[in-house]
């Protein structure tokens, strides 16, 4: 994409009146941005959609030159920009018919031929979703997947941090120009991010910060991955709608479920239950559902911890793993003469205690 191209795109994607699906509909009618902006009404009229108020403002002079200072804001910034059409924009972004007309980008982002998931989830996370998310991503290291989520609070920043920790691809999707950054709190990680990954977002430097760009963002969040995972969510939240996205998009939709008194737990327990998501019930429930393969003599690695304190049921399920090596959630349950959801929960409690392995086809075994 030339910088010709660039201005004429940014000064098309101001027009108050278009959206991505427009903005496509009209550069496909007219080959460029540029055509576009230069084209006749009349012959604009002819496409399904466009009325004389959206062409008015069309032709307004300002929006280039609001480009064009937007084009010196990203010089001086080192900031990339992807069109939707160019090989570099993310490949199952393209797919999505709203997808961002321009992406733009800062530090080490590879997304191509990799494995991509979104992690959300509430701002107010408890421990219990925070130790969750971090055995989660810890779990997927060696299918070493590329982590994005949305900088924001809670369950977002947990996924980021974590990903770092545990030296994975982060791509952090802002819902503002790269003029600021929020939460403010949050400066703190841009240059491990960025070293390791990197920012993206489709909003300028002049573009307004509004709550409605959270929403907006979310369908990149969503776009740019093969599944969309959500660790908590209320009855209502930012979470749900990407969730919602993802589904729009035919991806896959995972939920860590909870206690049906858990605020924190609605949201994805209501996911599950209206069948809008896959239970996730332990991490390896991810790349078993999603048919990753790490080939016959690999591993996922999970550190044992030495000295692990169980309590009186924790003790009653080791031992009967350590009879039969390895054992489905449902037999352990029958065998131990305790209810499958309790087993579930001892089960989760134990792996991140670092004591057993979760296995596809619903197994378990000790470490």
């Amino acid at each position: 994409m030339t910088e010709n191209d660039l201005l004429y795109t940014l000064a098309l994607q101001q027009v108050q009146q278009i959206g991505d699906i427009t903005a496509k509909k009209l550069i496909s009618h007219c080959g460029t941005a540029e055509a576009v902006l230069k084209e006749k009404k009349q012959n604009l009229l002819k496409i399904d959609g466009i009325g004389t108020t959206l062409l008015n403002d069309l032709k307004q002079t300002k929006y280039l030159a609001v480009a064009e200072k937007e084009i010196q804001f990203i010089k001086d910034n080192d900031i990339r920009y992807m069109f939707f059409q160019d090989d570099a924009y993310p490949e199952k972004l393209k797919h999505c018919i709203d997808g961002p007309l321009l992406l733009f980008q800062t530090g080490n982002i590879h997304l191509k031929n990799q494995r991509i998931i979104s992690i959300v989830g509430a701002r107010k996370i408890t421990t219990y979703g925070m130790a969750f998310c971090e055995q989660l991503i810890e779990t997927l290291v060696p299918y070493n997947p590329v982590i994005v989520s949305g900088f924001a609070y809670g369950a977002d920043i947990t996924a980021h941090k974590a990903a770092l920790k545990n030296n994975l691809q982060t791509v952090a999707c802002l819902a503002h120009g790269f003029n600021q950054i929020y939460p403010k709190v949050h400066k703190k990680y841009m240059l491990e991010v960025e070293k390791q990954g990197g920012f993206f977002t489709e909003f300028t430097s002049f573009d307004n910060f509004d709550k409605q760009n959270f929403l907006k963002r979310n369908r990149v969040i969503a776009g740019v991955s093969e599944a969309t995972i959500v660790i908590e969510s209320a009855e209502k939240g930012g979470s749900l709608v990407t969730a919602d996205i993802a589904n729009s998009y035919n991806r896959d939709v995972f939920a860590v479920p909870g206690r049906i008194t858990d605020n924190q737990s609605v949201g994805c327990n209501n996911l599950i239950k209206h069948q809008k998501a896959h239970m996730l019930s332990n991490p390896l429930d991810v790349p078993y559902i999603l048919n990753w393969d790490l080939g016959p003599t690999k591993k996922p690695a999970i550190q044992k911890q030495l000295f692990v304190e169980l309590d009186d049921t924790e003790k009653v399920i080791f031992n009967f793993l350590k009879e039969q090596d390895k054992q489905q959630l449902d037999i352990i349950a029958i065998a131990c003469n305790l209810p499958i959801f309790k087993v579930a929960s001892v089960l989760l409690n134990m792996e991140l205690k670092g004591v057993v392995r979760p296995l596809p086809g619903k197994l378990f075994e000790l470490i």
